[in-house]
């Protein structure tokens, strides 16, 4: 959100999903769709068979990169240069959009001046792939009539996450790919209804709608509609809160669907936090790591058990029906409204609709949205008034930030906070699989998918397997500066050479305990996506596998 949000306005996709088939080129980047989105794969198979040009830009070698017309097979952490290379050549051919960067645009100056420092020779020791391969996707790009960048985790978990959503926002901007329909960029996120959870509030320096807490206006508007007094300064966010508890400056915890104890990175650090924390309430549908260290725990409702909404990656905000009472007595909202009375600030509402004209009152993007509006079909925000029908593409005619203009971003290369040497000398990225979801506490419990992946695999490519004497199947320990885990290898030509894939799904093996620290200095996202590891072929049971 903050990258996108600091270049164009707004931090979220800028075009909806049924705008794909009309795509002449699209450029996926740092996204397994097939596996982590099948169903917008769905919409993006729908364009290439119509005959969309399509470029990859991934360590993988993952269903899309093996059907590109040309997979920029870059080096983890080399986002930046890979783009300042692209619009090094861009520029020097004379293939931007100039009428759209002086109208709609400012700072293009200071980025003509940075990616002339990315020429051939430094692009190609940084991210490893060819010159030729830049110029052709850069050509392919920049040339179609509607070109879409859709991205993934793979840009954002990194230390240079925000800066490489920026990144990529020049390269729209650039081209004046973006306002139009089946232009613009299409953020991926990781779970479902991110988007929706990020609109409402819960980013520690904003209120609901990304109003800032610093907006002496935003705080007066909703100490009114709230009947409390708002502090002037942002608060935590979710790895700020961790690291107070392990000095003891945190005295609590309330962990709502969340399974920190599996899925954030550095495990031991997290661990250490959960234990030093005085009272921690653990609110899930199922046992996960995290509940094994609260002290109380209460039951949550699944998707199928509340009404409310969801609002979806191209910022729709659809109804969800309960289609059975909560099997616990209530749902998470109901339990946070009596917690909240019992504690003294009493909050009541007869249904989640009551909440959604409440947000519809304090949110501007969400003004005109009520459940008799979307009862059929959601509307995409911004919807500011009941008579809108929705917004299907951002930014036709300006831009949401001050003045109405695009801000270019001057950017370099600075690379992962981790690198492999001589004794970790490994990338590991991490990541998902098609199978499970997330920390796997719901699909692993499904017979039959827990057939077809049962256990943790680590991809190793084909001459890595060979120097370490490792075949498909073997057991070998995986370690770095942060812990080890065991786990069978999976040879395959998906990992290049110096390379390895871990997904998460699996408690047997938790691959955050290998995560780094390292973090994006501006949203505190942790960097899941490159850190060192070594792997050694190991022993089970007196035996070699």
């Amino acid at each position: 959100m903050a990258g996108l949000a600091t270049s164009l306005g707004a931090g979220a996709a800028t075009n909806s999903l049924d705008q794909m088939p009309d795509i002449d080129t699209l450029f996926l980047f740092g996204s397994n769709p097939t596996e982590g989105h099948p169903i917008v794969s769905l919409w993006l198979k729908k364009a290439l068979r119509i005959g969309a040009k399509l470029v990859v830009a991934d360590p993988r070698k993952i269903w899309m990169a093996k059907r590109a017309d040309v997979w920029l097979n870059l080096k983890p952490g080399s986002n930046i240069a890979l783009l300042n290379g692209m619009l090094n050549v861009i520029f020097q051919n004379g293939w931007e959009d100039k009428a759209f960067i002086a109208k709609r645009t400012e700072g293009v100056e200071e980025l003509k001046a940075k990616v002339t420092e990315y020429g051939p020779d430094v692009v190609e020791k940084i991210t490893g792939v060819s010159w030729d391969k830049i110029v052709e996707a850069a050509r392919l790009y920049a040339k179609a009539d509607k070109s879409m960048i859709v991205y993934g985790l793979g840009v954002t978990e990194h230390k240079t996450g925000t800066e490489n959503a920026m990144a990529i926002a020049n390269l729209s901007l650039a081209c004046g790919q973006i306002g139009r329909p089946s232009t613009g960029i299409m953020a991926l996120r990781g779970q479902n209804n991110v988007q929706g959870a990020s609109d409402l509030g819960p980013y520690p320096s904003s209120l609901p709608g990304y109003q800032s807490v610093l907006d002496p206006n935003a705080r007066a508007k909703f100490e009114k509609a709230w009947g409390v007094q708002i502090k002037d300064k942002a608060g935590l966010k979710s790895v700020e809160m961790l690291d107070e508890c392990t000095k003891g400056n945190f005295k609590g915890l309330y962990i709502l669907g969340y399974d920190i104890a599996q899925t954030d990175p550095n495990l031991n650090h997290v661990w250490k936090a959960l234990e030093s924390v005085e009272f921690l309430v653990v609110q899930d549908i199922f046992h996960t790591e995290t509940t094994r260290f609260a002290d109380v725990i209460l039951p949550g409702a699944s998707f199928a058990e509340k009404d409310g909404t969801f609002t979806n990656g191209e910022r729709r905000v659809q109804r969800v029906r309960k289609a059975i009472d909560p099997l616990c007595g209530m749902a998470e909202w109901q339990a946070l409204c009596e917690l909240s009375s019992k504690m003294g600030y009493e909050m009541n509402y007869n249904h989640p609709s009551e909440i959604m004209d409440e947000i519809a009152s304090l949110v501007p993007t969400y003004g005109g949205i009520d459940y008799r509006r979307i009862d059929e079909k959601g509307l995409q925000w911004p919807c500011p008034t009941k008579d809108h029908p929705g917004t299907s593409t951002l930014y036709t005619d300006i831009f949401s930030r001050p003045g109405g203009l695009a801000q270019f971003m001057s950017l370099d290369h600075t690379g992962s906070g981790e690198k492999p040497d001589n004794e970790y000398p490994y990338v590991l990225i991490t990541g998902r699989i098609r199978e499970h979801y997330n920390n796997g506490s719901m699909t692993r419990r499904c017979g039959g998918i827990l057939e077809l992946v049962p256990e943790e695999y680590i991809e190793i490519s084909h001459e890595d397997a060979a120097e370490l004497g490792v075949l498909n199947g073997d057991w070998v320990n995986v370690s770095s500066r942060r812990g080890q885990i065991k786990v069978r290898a999976k040879v395959t030509d998906r990992s290049q050479p110096g390379n390895v894939f871990l997904s998460f799904h699996h408690p047997e093996a938790l691959t955050n305990m290998l995560t780094s620290g390292y973090r994006d200095p501006v949203t505190g996202t942790p960097e899941y996506k490159s850190c060192a590891v070594k792997i050694e072929k190991t022993y089970i049971e007196g035996e070699w596998t």
